[in-house]
């Protein structure tokens, strides 16, 4: 087995207001070419505990992220697991069965938002 040659740390920052809302979002990582803080408005964490064997997540969104916005995160996110899934598995069906999902859940997605205009 390999032996940890480094490390690295991504550090999220939460600003909240009186409820626990998330009115800010800032992330950074060690190993980015510039060390500070970055702006974000949503991030979706799935972390494996493999005591529990099960999946914890953390899903946090600012209040200004726009519905599109959150639209557009979710999918990019599940084609995106998809991938890692299907890269990590060697399932040949995972991207291709996600993609076609995704594309239908985006299509009537889009119609049911332009049902509510």
């Amino acid at each position: 087995m390999s032996q940890i040659k480094k490390t690295s740390e991504i550090r999220f920052k939460i600003g909240l207001d009186e409820k626990n809302v998330p009115l800010d979002i800032k992330w950074m990582a060690t190993d980015s070419k510039n060390n500070e803080l970055r702006d974000c408005k949503s991030i979706m964490i799935s972390i494996w505990d493999m005591v529990q064997k099960e999946t914890l997540k953390i899903d946090l969104w600012t209040s200004d992220m726009s519905t599109d916005e959150m639209h557009s995160h979710f999918f990019q996110t599940l084609l995106s697991m998809s991938e890692s899934y299907s890269k990590a598995t060697g399932n040949p069906y995972a991207l291709e069965e996600t993609k076609r999902f995704a594309q239908a859940l985006a299509k009537k997605t889009a119609d049911w938002e332009d049902s509510r205009s």
